[in-house]
């Protein structure tokens, strides 16, 4: 991985120094201490491409550098149940703990939980986060393809793409722009995520999606899911992404603060029946 200084030009940059500390740490080092959760692999790409309402990937995080602490509710297993319950295709899993006051044991004990696919978000930079996934119950992890371009990465993007395919988990692959998704498309990675925040500047544009979507056909895109993240806070953003050509919503911030969970996610989910 890439050598990094305290003097870092923006916060991508800070995300990935820290996510070498938490490396260098041991804090992904769970086998000694913890058993392989035995829970049958999903396939999120399925779930979305099965799904006949609104694919919605909801995330279980309790904090993010913009909108500081979203709930002090810290009840993993209710508002894990509450999603699921209102439609989800999928549970998000932050894991990344000290901008996002996201944990490893969060993941697991909603691994074992559930019966929806699960994705461990984290700024992954090495494969002892994969093993770490794969231990924890994941079905899926996603890929930054920014850290890949700075060179953070202790391996290139298909062999990282192809290590987390030799343990049965999923790729979701993270871009912002037209040259990461012109890339993207060349890889095998088993879903392409749109992130309408820029994590340069950490400002958000839903916007992104539709900029990056209008250069590219379906027939170039395949079969892949195209999921939107970031910025989606209504039902509306919902119906207005999916006329941009998505296949599937990944939210966060806007259902953390919610007063009801399960009440917002239905109405995500059942965003298309009002159309």
């Amino acid at each position: 991985m890439r050598s990094l200084r305290r003097s870092m030009g923006d916060f991508l940059d800070l995300l990935a120094e820290a996510a070498v500390e938490n490396i260098e740490s041991g804090y992904y080092n769970v086998s000694s201490v913890t058993k392989l959760i035995q829970r049958p692999r999903k396939s999120l790409k399925e779930a979305i491409l099965s799904c006949r309402r609104a694919a919605i990937i909801s995330e279980i995080k309790f904090s993010s550098p913009s909108s500081g602490f979203l709930r002090t509710d810290r009840d993993v297993e209710g508002i894990a149940r509450d999603m699921v319950e209102a439609g989800v295709v999928g549970i998000s899993i932050l894991t990344e703990p000290r901008y996002f006051s996201g944990s490893l044991e969060t993941l697991a004990k909603v691994s074992s939980l559930v019966n929806v696919p699960i994705l461990m978000k984290d700024i992954i930079l090495s494969r002892c986060q994969i093993d770490a996934a794969y231990i924890l119950g994941a079905d899926a992890v996603l890929l930054i393809m920014g850290l890949f371009k700075r060179g953070y990465c202790e391996i290139d993007i298909e062999s990282m793409i192809n290590f987390s395919h030799e343990l049965k988990l999923e790729v979701l692959l993270e871009v912002h722009d037209i040259e990461e998704f012109r890339s993207a498309l060349s890889t095998d990675a088993d879903m392409i995520g749109i992130n309408n925040r820029d994590l340069r500047s950490f400002k958000v544009d839903i916007n992104t999606t539709k900029n990056v979507l209008e250069k590219f056909s379906r027939v170039e895109i395949g079969n892949r899911p195209i999921i939107s993240e970031s910025g989606i806070r209504s039902p509306d953003d919902v119906r207005f992404l999916k006329r941009c050509g998505v296949d599937a919503f990944l939210v966060g911030t806007a259902i953390m603060s919610a007063v009801d969970i399960r009440e917002f996610v239905a109405s995500l989910v059942n965003a298309y029946e009002e159309s």
